[in-house]
């Protein structure tokens, strides 16, 4: 069975913002264009289509609630979110899964990441798990040097776990072997998760700059930012668990102790100032466990800032 690039999203409102549905990613004409990735790398069988996988249609559903009205004040931005310009989002659904092909699954994502890319749109990924960023970033090659931003409770240095090698415990390990990734900063590392002092010490010879949670609260946000070369590229990840339970509760590892909305909100307006976020993406949230849909709002909360924020730094205004 072949199945297609991407597929409609579901739940009401269907898109994000309301905003178009473009199914054909070849003839995409955007500045933004949002996308699903649900189904990445499974370690065990019942992971092939777990809660994650829901992830990007709830965060959809609740556009109503973290955006009234495009031409209403957006206080985290100073103004209305297109800032009166022309700004083309649209939402490009889904890319399939398949359970019994779980290579291809991967393989067609970057396949949707790359005709994003080469329409010379911003993506801005909705996970599925945290195996989502892998093929989003293979898909920025020739697009380097690019430094990679995450956010996150747990480190994602393992090279592999049940013999999976693309799975949401590695994708930091498979974005360092990616020519085209210059730099990475992790930030808000805390409690235990996969990582061993064998992957500790991989992350740190390789040079990731990584900050504990308990780092930026005693330091500040503006001190850890200005460890962020400016100029660049950036491709922020962002693992909801690495917000603060309080903040997203709706992640399979809660972990107290962590990056507050205020601080992944002045790491999102510090990139888009210091350089180009060329790509973002929210992995890991878990619908059935949300509260009163925080989670959800707070995803697209975030991507709003993004949106608003790289509009007023006049990245679409010749696209």
């Amino acid at each position: 069975m072949t199945l297609p690039m991407t597929r409609a999203p579901g739940g009401a409102p269907q898109t994000f913002l309301r905003m178009p549905y473009q199914a054909d990613l070849a003839t995409l004409d955007a500045h933004v264009a949002i996308l699903g990735i649900p189904h990445c790398a499974p370690y065990h069988m019942h992971e092939a289509t777990n809660d994650q996988s829901r992830a990007p249609d709830a965060i959809r559903a609740q556009s109503d609630q973290f955006c009234y009205g495009l031409t209403h004040w957006d206080f985290d931005l100073g103004g209305p979110l297109m800032d009166g310009r022309e700004i083309r989002i649209v939402d490009c659904g889904n890319v399939p899964g398949d359970p019994f092909d779980i290579p291809g699954n991967i393989r067609r994502a970057e396949q949707a990441m790359r005709a994003i890319l080469a329409r010379n749109a911003l993506p801005i990924v909705f996970g599925g798990d945290h195996g989502a960023t892998v093929p989003a970033l293979r898909a920025y090659e020739g697009c380097g040097p690019i430094t990679l931003v995450h956010l996150d409770a747990h480190l994602d240095w393992r090279d592999h776990v049940n013999g999976v090698k693309d799975g949401y415990s590695s994708p930091i390990r498979r974005a360092s072997e990616l020519p085209w990734i210059d730099r990475i900063v992790q930030i808000g590392m805390r409690g235990i998760g996969s990582a061993r002092k064998e992957e500790v010490e991989a992350a740190r010879a390789y040079g990731c700059d990584i900050v504990t949670a308990f780092e930026l609260h005693e330091r500040g946000i503006d001190a850890v930012l200005s460890r962020i070369p400016k100029g660049g590229n950036y491709y922020l990840s962002i693992d909801a668990d690495g917000l603060d339970p309080s903040v997203m509760p709706a992640v399979m590892a809660p972990v107290p102790g962590g990056i507050t909305y205020p601080q992944a909100r002045s790491v999102i307006h510090h990139l888009c100032r210091a350089g180009r976020v060329v790509g973002m993406d929210i992995v890991e949230i878990t619908p059935s466990a949300d509260v009163n849909h925080i989670t959800s709002i707070v995803a697209g909360r975030l991507a709003m800032n993004l949106i608003g924020m790289g509009t007023r730094a006049g990245w679409f205004a010749k696209n």
